[in-house]
């Protein structure tokens, strides 16, 4: 009879052994079916906790919803808002989960986004080939936050601004309530070479087919400064291509801080950097400049820019510049009416180094970030913009990197490290050894 218990004895993750044993313990578990009750085996002892090997073989969660009701819950939150989600849920008719729990839900299996990207890289070579581009872009979007949520510049303008009686803000301004999320994209491409004709005649026959983005990875962080990102994009690219093998271009819009951070970066790195200008931003200011100076006659628009844009791209940016500021003063515009041209001309002049567009097109590389354009739109304002969200800063931050999970590819994989990660949170130490089999 005195063998029986000793031949029962299970230690737990704090090496203590457990000797009693009881049949029969439930715990409710809240599935994608609905709820379930899990009926096992428990082992505890005097002042213990008690210990469930079934728990650790079948990685069950310390709370009631399982790991499928999560993943469930995380398709929907990436696509649409936390309401629709449990929305879903109920609809489906299987489990359920309050908006409440599925927003902590969002953050706790957002945690291991670092430690997964941090691992040793398995990326299939873009084609070997060491004449390939390695492309980093960067861009900023703005998230309206709780005042809790926001940088403490932007909370303390928010305050000033609030003692002021202020004119009322158009719609889809929200002054000073933002907070800016940092976009990136780290991919791989060859060298695809063009004329500026190519470029601004879609039309055009171009000399070969374009080559596709490989290995592409985008991400977008909101609680980290734009430093931060940027130096994650350096880390990214110098996992991938350690030797500084490919030629590295980094696209930005010109933003002078984050030109100061990718320049900072590639110092820490030591590595050569190709910085373009993204051509979009160029085009935009072009088109401001060209409602000032013909503001009634479509057609003169569209033919000025088409001319502007194609001096840009063959490398004649100063003269664009110029050219700017005296047709302004030609149609003897008023100080108000010429800002937009005078904008233009700066930007044009400010960012001259990163201008040489006939250069950068005859080595192939590429002038327009479309796919951080892509990324912001899809990652960040399609999801974070819905009507009358304000954001928390985690759980802005949950949602951006699941998100970025999903567009890069990387969801499946992250959600077996996570569960992977789980385990190891909640049954530490090796599978409990159940006695039995050591007796046997």
């Amino acid at each position: 009879g005195s063998e029986e218990p000793q031949r029962e004895r299970v230690v737990g993750a704090d090496g203590s052994a457990r000797t009693q044993r009881r049949e029969g313990c439930k715990r409710h578990l809240e599935t994608r079916f609905g709820e379930v009750i899990v009926t096992r085996r428990g082992y505890g002892g005097r002042g213990l906790e008690s210990v469930f090997p079934l728990d650790a073989e079948l990685n069950l969660p310390p709370d009631k919803y399982s790991h499928g009701l999560r993943e469930v819950v995380l398709q929907e939150v990436v696509g649409g808002s936390f309401d629709e989600a449990v929305e879903h849920l109920a609809r489906a008719g299987g489990g359920r989960m309050a908006k409440r729990q599925a927003e902590e839900v969002a953050v706790h299996l957002s945690q291991d986004f670092d430690a997964f990207y941090a691992q040793p890289l398995t990326l299939p070579q873009a084609s070997g080939d060491e004449g390939n581009l390695l492309v980093i872009s960067a861009d900023g979007k703005g998230i309206v936050m709780h005042p809790n949520g926001l940088r403490e510049a932007t909370r303390r303008a928010m305050e000033r601004a609030e003692h002021k009686q202020h004119t009322r803000l158009s719609p889809g301004e929200k002054k000073n309530r933002k907070r800016m999320a940092t976009v990136v994209s780290v991919y791989e491409v060859a060298p695809y070479p063009r004329t500026p004709a190519q470029i601004l005649d879609p039309q055009h026959q171009s000399a070969g087919k374009r080559p596709t983005p490989q290995n592409k990875r985008t991400w977008a962080r909101v609680e980290a400064d734009q430093g931060t990102v940027i130096e994650q994009a350096f880390f990214e690219s110098v996992r991938r291509d350690p030797d500084q093998k490919m030629r590295w271009v980094v696209l930005t819009d010109g933003q002078e801080d984050l030109l100061r951070q990718v320049a900072a970066a590639a110092k820490r790195y030591k590595v050569d950097i190709v910085l373009v200008q993204d051509f979009v931003h160029v085009l935009e200011y072009l088109w401001s400049a060209a409602y000032a100076l013909h503001p009634h006659d479509a057609e003169a628009r569209e033919g000025w820019v088409m001319d502007r844009a194609s001096a840009i791209l063959q490398g004649r940016a100063q003269d664009v510049a110029v050219g700017l500021r005296r047709a302004a003063t030609r149609k003897q515009l008023s100080q108000s009416a010429r800002k937009p041209v005078d904008k233009a001309a700066d930007y044009i002049d400010n960012n001259q180094e990163r201008l040489r567009y006939d250069q950068v097109l005859v080595h192939g590389l590429p002038i327009a970030t479309g796919v951080i354009e892509g990324a912001c739109r899809h990652l960040v304002k399609d999801r974070m913009d819905i009507t009358g969200a304000r954001w928390g800063l985690q759980r802005a931050e949950a949602i951006l990197k699941l998100r970025s999970l999903k567009i890069s590819g990387d969801l499946p994989a992250y959600l077996a490290f996570h569960f992977a990660q789980e385990h190891k949170r909640h049954y530490p130490g090796p599978p409990i050894p159940l006695a039995a089999h050591e007796a046997a």
